[in-house]
């Protein structure tokens, strides 16, 4: 098994630190052969930015991802500069408040209202990145909720655990109403 998640957004949205926290779920909570990377160069705050993780139960050859299989778009500039990135039959989640994808019989599109439900709940979208690899790890199943949740734990600042884990169960709610 080998899979490949890539999160796409604007710079400043958190997506290199969805991505170390799925990595750090899979390696060090589900023993998977794992490697994450990132490309944000000059485009850090506001341009279209990823990260990416690969994960496996054998060994990874090449550690770039090559043909994603889940992706994660929270802003349209991402969106249309990765989906092509996207291999047939991958699964595109997208942040239904500021993407419009056209439906494409290539991937299948999950789009959920994750910018407006984080600020409408939370109070501040600092959380979307948690909300969208909540949603990302109910869709695909790629670790545990379990894993996820030490991870999480493993990498917030001390004091905002609760907040933290209040942002993984929207994004598990939004899911879970979207599979439906």
């Amino acid at each position: 098994m080998k899979y490949e998640v890539r999160f796409s957004g604007s710079g400043g949205q958190g997506i290199i630190l969805a991505s170390v926290i799925l990595g750090t779920a899979s390696a060090l909570y589900e023993n998977k052969e794992t490697v994450q990377s990132q490309a944000y160069g000059p485009e850090a705050r506001g341009g279209a930015s990823k990260a990416d993780v690969v994960i496996s139960n054998k060994p990874i050859g090449y550690p770039k991802a090559r043909a994603i299989d889940a992706m994660v778009c929270l802003s349209q500039k991402a969106a249309t500069k990765y989906i092509k990135t996207l291999k047939k039959g991958g699964i595109v989640i997208v942040d239904s408040d500021f993407v419009e994808l056209p439906e494409n019989k290539k991937y299948k599109m999950i789009k959920l209202p994750m910018s407006s439900t984080t600020l409408d709940r939370m109070g501040k979208l600092i959380a979307l990145n948690i909300v969208s690899l909540s949603a990302l790890v109910t869709i695909t199943k790629v670790v545990s909720h379990e894993a996820l949740e030490k991870a999480v734990m493993d990498s917030v600042p001390k004091g905002t655990e609760e907040f933290n884990l209040e942002a993984l169960k929207i994004g598990r709610e939004l899911a879970e109403k979207s599979l439906a």
